[in-house]
């Protein structure tokens, strides 16, 4: 459950289907880099010193310890933000988790943010994502640690699933087998329908950097998918 100060969701058990994955990736297609009227920046470079946060009066609020005003930010990020921990962890229930560990951070440090450094969007991504990178990092060490499970727990197609819901299924399967850095550049542009630039900037990485996972994961995610199929045949 996410709990905090005057805010509540109720935690769903297991992990849960994506949303139909964005035609452009599965084609192989890119999307246009929109840069929001800001030429592409150097590492670590925000757009947000030349515009006005729309975020900034909010923040603020949560500063001053205005437990309204932490209810409203959950409202607008909540559902953003749990997407992105499901589709970087692949478990509903872990995301969740992640995500009320996201707003506490915000209540706790929101006096901290300064607009100009970054916009608080992307400082808000960046928070989940590097949570997100924790638990993934401690699943690897737990993983290594013990001995392999050589019970084969995979499921078993569901003859009954519509073709929609069966093709999503398997973007997500390919999804989580990428590598995360992969799979975060390809969730925040292709699914959280950020700009090149904007990406780039959660990531703390250059544009051309962040280009270069798209382009790596896309090639991933296909051989990924074919050799869904294959396995199927």
């Amino acid at each position: 459950m996410i709990r905090g100060r005057g805010w509540t969701k109720r935690a769903h058990a297991g992990p849960q289907p994506f949303d139909t994955a964005p035609a452009p990736l599965l084609s192989g297609g890119g999307r246009e880099n929109r840069s929001a009227g800001c030429t592409a920046p150097r590492p670590g470079f925000s757009c947000a010193r030349m515009t006005q946060d729309p975020d900034a009066d909010l923040v603020r609020r949560v500063a001053a310890g205005e437990p309204a005003a932490m209810r409203a930010m959950v409202a607008t990020k909540l559902p953003r933000l749990l997407a992105l921990a499901t589709r970087m962890l692949g478990d509903r229930a872990e995301a969740e988790d992640v995500a009320q560990e996201t707003f506490l951070r915000i209540w706790k440090h929101a006096g901290t943010w300064r607009q100009g450094r970054a916009k608080f969007d992307t400082w808000t991504h960046r928070v989940a994502l590097n949570l997100c990178h924790d638990r993934l990092r401690r699943k690897r060490e737990v993983s290594m640690a013990e001995p392999p499970d050589l019970t084969d727990t995979a499921p078993l197609p569901d003859a009954g699933l519509g073709a929609e819901e069966a093709e999503r299924l398997r973007v997500e399967r390919a999804l989580q087998a990428i590598a995360p850095r992969q799979r975060e550049a390809i969730i925040l542009v292709y699914y959280q329908e950020m700009s090149n630039i904007e990406a780039a900037a959660v990531m703390q990485v250059s544009v051309d950097a962040l280009e270069s996972l798209l382009a790596r994961g896309r090639r991933a995610l296909q051989q990924m998918l074919v050799q869904d199929e294959e396995g199927e045949a």
